[in-house]
Order: C-alpha cells, then structure tokens, then sequence
C-alpha cells in the first residue's frame, strides 16, 4: 500500500436509513453537519441519511419491492420509450 494516500481523520458516525429509520454506527471521514442521538448508547454523534441499506434493500430482505426515487423509473421509461 502507498504511504499517505489514505485519511486519518475517522471519526465515529451514525448511518442512518431514510426509508425504515435503521440507525449504525461505523467509522467515517464523511462530513456532516447535522447529528442524532445514537439509540443503543444515548451518545450523540454526527448522522449520514442513506436512501437505502441493507435493512431495505430488495437483494438482502428478498422481498421485491420497487424502490423509485424523485421519479427515477418515471423519467428512465419517458426517456427511452420505443415510439
């Protein structure tokens, strides 16, 4: 591995899933200027907002749900509809 390229500044933050509320905690350097109240020890760290975790994810839960985001399969399919 080369020698400096990689950040030293991890911090512990709250990754937290928008669509079921699904908090975890793990290392980051992300910034964020917004902060929670971690549930399982009462501490407050900084919270990155996730569209979709492993919690909600189709692949991982099995289930086939249909996640669109801002009309994202709306504008793919008014995008490239065959006329």
């Amino acid at each position: 591995m080369k020698q400096g390229i990689h950040p030293e500044s991890y911090r512990l933050v709250v990754f937290k899933d928008m669509s079921n509320g699904h908090q975890f905690l793990s290392r980051s350097t992300a910034p964020s200027k917004e902060t929670v109240i971690f549930e399982e020890d009462g501490k407050e760290y900084p919270v990155i907002k996730l569209e979709i975790s492993n919690t909600s994810h189709p692949f991982y839960t099995g289930k086939n749900v249909l996640v669109d985001t801002a009309g994202r399969i709306d504008k793919f399919n008014k995008r490239y509809k065959k006329s």
